[in-house]
Order: structure tokens, then sequence, then C-alpha cells
């Protein structure tokens, strides 16, 4: 499992050209990427966790900023759509504040994980946007904040 924990940084915009495929996982990986032991905890702000098959998208409260090292995190999703699968990207929140504008967000925060997808080169025929059956999440209201991808 990887962490990826960075200041404030954008994703890139739908019309930017198309990066180079992302290196393999833990491969040429930006300085800010270290290893996470089981529970580690999430600061609260932008940062990006891969466990497993699933790549975590961390928020700030508030924020759909994500974090620098997108490109790098979502480079075993790219591959997997390479080679045939489906990305699934789904938002959760935290249950402080309005639960309408909560809902809002995760899915704000959907699509910016999407734009950066799409800016990698993945169709968007390629990319599904579900809203999971629970959006709120146990754990920290950080933790919460977040939005997952995984390949069918």
């Amino acid at each position: 499992m990887g962490l990826y924990r960075t200041g404030k940084g954008a994703a890139p915009s739908a019309g930017a050209p198309a990066a180079a495929a992302p290196p393999a996982s833990g491969v040429g990986l930006s300085p800010g990427v270290a290893s996470a032991g089981a529970g580690a905890a999430v600061a609260d702000g932008p940062s990006i966790k891969i466990e497993g098959n699933v790549v975590k998208f961390y928020f700030a409260s508030g924020k759909d900023e994500l974090a620098r090292g997108a490109a790098e995190a979502l480079g075993d999703v790219v591959r997997g759509v390479a080679a045939g699968k489906k990305a699934v990207i789904s938002g959760y929140h935290d249950v402080t504040g309005d639960p309408a504008k909560n809902e809002e967000l995760a899915k704000q925060r959907a699509l910016r994980v999407r734009d950066a997808l799409t800016a990698l080169g993945i169709g968007e025929d390629k990319l599904d946007l579900r809203k999971p059956a629970v959006t709120t999440a146990d754990g920290s209201n950080a933790e919460a904040r977040r939005v997952e991808v995984t390949l069918e």
C-alpha cells in the first residue's frame, strides 16, 4: 500500500494533453510517496493511498482538489483499462454539515477523478461513475472524504 501525502494540487484539466502512461506501482514514484502501515491515519488534506487494487483519493474539508501524484497513482488503473477492464469511480463524504451539499461535493470529487483519468487517455466509455449504496463512511471525517477507483 502506498501513501501519497502532498500539498494542494489540482487535477489536470479535461483539455490537458494526455500524459504518458505512469510507471508501475512503486516504481519511479515522486519523492512524496511513503509506505503506510495498516490503520495509518489520513491527514485532513489532499492525499492518495493505494490499498491492494483500490486507489483512494482523500480531500480536504469542503474542497475537491486532487493531491499531486494522481497520474502516478492511477498507473495500474490505466494499464487495467488498456487490458480491457472498466474503471469504477465512487465518491464518499463525511457526516459534518448539510447532507445535500456533502452529496454534491462527493459527486464533484468523483468527477475530478474522472477528469484525471480522461486526461490520461481513458475514454469515458471505459469509466463508470457509481454512487455507493452508503455514501457516508466509517472512521474519521478525513477518511470519509474520499473517492475510490477500482477495476472490473
